[in-house]
């Protein structure tokens, strides 16, 4: 069934108006002797009803096109509004009165309680959030700039959260911490240290920034490659406190040197070689040796890089991580 508009079915009228004048006029013509022939009579009179046969199907497609319009304008209205209703379904338990938790990582903070809603900020890692209740589905609702918004509940955690990352090394830590910056970082390091200044000051400074899902990533050895049994012995006298502690600990190998070093890239890979067969199986190994060896480094004095290489090196270390 056609739906006409009243704009098209005055216009239809219009010209059937037209073509009812047209045909009342050549008659007039030939009652008043005015035609002479009756050929050119069947010609017009044919011209003028396919002229208005034209117009009639130009007016019914135009009004098809409207009508069409509208339905798809409908269809696309009913698909937004069944988009509307799959969102996820929750309810909500209310506190007797807010609750101060904390961010245990950098996360989304959104207007209903599923991935499905939108966006509505962030919040950083160890930020504090007033929590007012919790949903059915694991999250919670939360106070947020003033208005009512929901956090995953894997991200809030009850006590001030472990730093996401924790450097500890020497002088190459310090430079990465120089290229990359320190948000959700920490960094135990000193320029020219080795097993001492790990043994008898950095140990004492880990529970300080590290704990449970803290992930800590120990460089030391480029200063003192003689020491590496030492640096088995302690790294696995302590593995047990910081795993206890929810702590994921990684060693990076040494990283290779340039012309200039005043230690070798063979005595690097001895050290490696020892470290990653000695260290207890809960320490992780990063090869960022051969890493560096395969994808290029660029050093000034031979043993420290560039920023373009520490954050390479970095980026290395989080594909690792996670």
């Amino acid at each position: 069934m056609k739906i006409i508009t009243s704009k098209k079915r005055n216009f239809i009228i219009l010209i059937a108006f037209a073509a009812f004048f047209s045909v009342f006029l050549a008659i007039g013509m030939i009652a008043a002797d005015k035609v002479e022939d009756f050929s050119t009579l069947e010609l017009s009179s044919s011209s003028v009803a396919t002229a208005i046969s034209e117009d009639i199907g130009r007016a019914v497609a135009e009004t098809e096109t409207d009508v069409n319009e509208i339905v798809k304008t409908i269809s696309v209205s009913q698909q937004e509004a069944t988009v509307e209703l799959t969102r996820t379904v929750f309810t909500v338990t209310e506190y007797d009165k807010p609750v101060t938790k904390y961010a245990s990582d950098t996360v989304n903070v959104r207007s209903g309680a599923g991935t499905d809603y939108d966006k509505v900020g962030k919040l950083a890692w160890g930020s504090t959030v007033e929590v007012t209740g919790e949903t059915d589905n694991e999250w919670y609702e939360v106070s947020f700039k003033g208005t009512t918004a929901f956090i995953k509940g894997e991200y809030i955690v009850d006590e001030l959260p472990g730093t996401p990352y924790v450097f500890v090394g020497d002088s190459r830590t310090v430079q990465l911490q120089m290229a990359v910056g320190s948000s959700d970082k920490a960094y135990i390091a000193k320029i020219g240290e080795g097993y001492g200044w790990f043994k008898n000051t950095a140990l004492s400074l880990i529970p300080v920034y590290a704990g449970k899902g803290t992930k800590m990533i120990i460089n030391f050895g480029v200063n003192d490659l003689a020491n590496a049994g030492k640096y088995i012995s302690l790294v696995n006298s302590y593995v047990d406190t910081w795993t206890n502690a929810g702590i994921t600990v990684y060693y990076a190998s040494v990283t290779p040197v340039g012309a200039g070093a005043t230690v070798t890239n063979a005595q690097i890979e001895s050290f490696n070689t020892q470290l990653q067969a000695g260290l207890d199986s809960r320490v992780q190994w990063i090869d960022g040796y051969t890493y560096l060896q395969q994808a290029g480094f660029t050093t000034a004095d031979g043993l420290h890089y560039n920023a373009a290489t520490y954050r390479s090196l970095y980026s290395y270390y989080m594909s690792i991580i996670g």
